[in-house]
């Protein structure tokens, strides 16, 4: 049984504790687990909490969960630079849970309460204007903002101009538009400031083909995305949360990489 606990542990170490704290990336392992874990948990949050409460995925269901996002992504920048200690709370995957705590209670409150979505975009945003605060203050270079911002005013163009062609779902363009973020972030850190690549699968693109492949690869992964989710979810608004999960997994990698530059982690 000792032997049993012990290779067990030996498991968990190599692919999920380790590299929670040595930013070695991600495995095989763990992008499988953390992926089945994030679908479970986002059927579990529309099925319990967010369609019992009503809650419509719109615009407004947009403006209140960004700044949740941009607190989570920014404290975990910042941790990285330093300025807050490595914790497994405030370290991927860790701070998603911790968002979700600062956070779910506060929208089930918020919709109990007939003030959604005032109380959770002024939770969300003190928590976003706290963290941005210490961002700045303990900022050094904000020249990979600035690459940042240019490489996705460029893919933002090209985007809109193909939507302006050929219209999809207008809330799956905020979840193309915060990954177009992403994709300007990443490749200003792989190719300005040779930063490498954490995700298991695209390491390896970025290593055969350079950082640039980003922009095939993930529109590829978008478009299929798209066309899955369209088809198989058929009631609108679950079909937009999902749409808010490709959101939230391009906008948070979006802000957290370029404030890790800014802050020469």
């Amino acid at each position: 049984m000792e032997l049993l606990w012990h290779d067990l542990w030996d498991f968990f170490y190599s692919y999920f504790w380790h590299p929670m704290f040595t930013r070695s990336g991600y495995n095989a392992v763990n992008t499988v687990v953390y992926a089945l874990t994030l679908g479970v948990a986002a059927l579990y949050a529309y099925r319990y909490i967010i369609k019992p409460l009503g809650i419509k995925i719109d615009e407004r269901f947009l403006l209140a969960v960004t700044p949740m996002i941009a607190f989570g992504a920014t404290l975990r920048a910042l941790v990285d630079g330093k300025v807050f200690p490595e914790n497994p709370w405030i370290l991927t995957p860790g701070i998603f849970i911790t968002a979700a705590l600062l956070f779910g209670p506060v929208l089930v409150l918020d919709a109990k309460l007939k003030r959604y979505p005032i109380i959770t975009t002024a939770w969300g945003t003190a928590l976003a204007i706290w963290a941005n605060y210490l961002f700045v203050v303990h900022a050094v270079n904000w020249q990979p903002y600035e690459l940042t911002i240019l490489y996705t005013l460029v893919s933002w163009a090209v985007v809109l101009a193909f939507y302006k062609w050929k219209p999809f779902d207008r809330f799956y363009l905020y979840a193309v538009l915060a990954h177009m973020y992403d994709m300007g972030s990443t490749v200003v850190g792989i190719h300005y400031y040779h930063y490498h690549e954490v995700h298991w699968l695209e390491h390896y693109l970025v290593q055969w083909f350079g950082p640039f492949v980003y922009y095939p690869w993930i529109t590829f992964i978008l478009v299929v995305t798209y066309y899955i989710i369209n088809g198989y979810v058929k009631d609108e608004n679950e079909r937009r949360f999902w749409y808010f999960i490709v959101y939230l997994l391009g906008l948070g990698p979006a802000i957290r990489d370029p404030a890790q530059l800014v802050l020469q982690v």
